[in-house]
């Protein structure tokens, strides 16, 4: 009797959990395609009285929000090649125990985790590499994460080293090694942490806040940032077309919708690696 109803407790629990978390994103979604009016009279609801798709066609007819949308869509594919590139090959050496230095390099990447110079330093380092208002400060100044360098290196530790040396018997030399026989066999661990990278990049708005001055350059995180601040203008900061009433409210459901399903349809082709290759990096066997 006691395993039961803990275990009704749990589903109760659990079942609850997820309506908080999922019912501000239906009516969120439900918001987007319903009217102005139909917003400001009723203060909750998950299903629209009537379907209009006003929103869609207002932001999507504006030059900002397709500008924002395409430069976050190739920062996010550049930046999360960029950094599972670094990270593989950084993390791959370290794995190698006869690596001079090996340990010296180690301890600095922990000690990252442990400090790190804050906002300020990392700005002024921006700053005098010239990369302000440029789209490699979105990606470049956060390129390897120090957790998920560590994870990778202790994935590539359990490789079997019967592999490499076969392949080094035949003739690879180091790269050929890496690129043929260590990376076809990391699927597991490249496309977890391709989601890891790809989803932080697409939801980083305080590098753009940061780096960003020029609005031509805005990421779409940004530009939702901006719709959505208290102090926004949000018919300006979005450059209202002539001829549509600016429906501000569904205008702001709308981006948040446009900026959260893309992660969400993306994950489930990479769910089947994801725990797989998050469990095989964390425990050396």
């Amino acid at each position: 009797m006691r395993s039961r109803l803990f275990d009704w407790f749990n589903a109760v629990f659990l079942i609850g959990l997820g309506l908080i978390t999922v019912l501000p994103l239906l009516y969120v979604l439900a918001g987007s395609f319903a009217s102005e009016s139909e917003i400001a009279s009723r203060h909750f609801f998950l299903w629209p009285e009537k379907f209009v798709t006003t929103t869609y066609d207002y932001i999507f007819g504006t030059d900002t929000f397709v500008r924002a949308l395409m430069v976050t869509v190739v920062v996010t594919a550049v930046g999360t090649a960029i950094q599972v590139m670094l990270t593989l090959t950084m993390a791959y050496p370290l794995s190698k125990s006869y690596l001079p230095g090996r340990t010296l390099v180690l301890n600095l990447v922990i000690f990252t985790l442990v400090f790190t110079g804050g906002m300020i330093p990392l700005y002024l380092v921006v700053r005098d590499l010239g990369l302000l208002d440029s789209y490699w400060a979105l990606v470049l100044p956060l390129a390897i994460n120090p957790f998920y360098l560590i994870i990778v290196k202790t994935f590539f530790q359990a490789l079997p080293e019967a592999l490499e040396e076969a392949a080094r018997i035949d003739g690879a030399n180091d790269l050929q090694v890496f690129l043929r026989i260590v990376l076809p066999l990391s699927k597991p661990i490249i496309a977890t942490f391709s989601l890891f990278y790809a989803v932080a990049i697409w939801n980083d708005y305080m590098s753009p806040l940061l780096y960003i001055s020029d609005s031509h350059k805005w990421t779409l995180q940004m530009l939702v940032r901006q719709l959505t601040a208290p102090e926004a203008d949000s018919a300006n900061a979005l450059e209202a077309l002539q001829g549509y009433a600016f429906p501000e409210q569904g205008v702001k459901f709308a981006i948040i919708v446009i900026a959260t399903v893309p992660i969400l349809l993306f994950y489930p082709f990479l769910q089947k690696h994801f725990a797989k290759g998050v469990l095989i990096g964390s425990v050396k066997e």
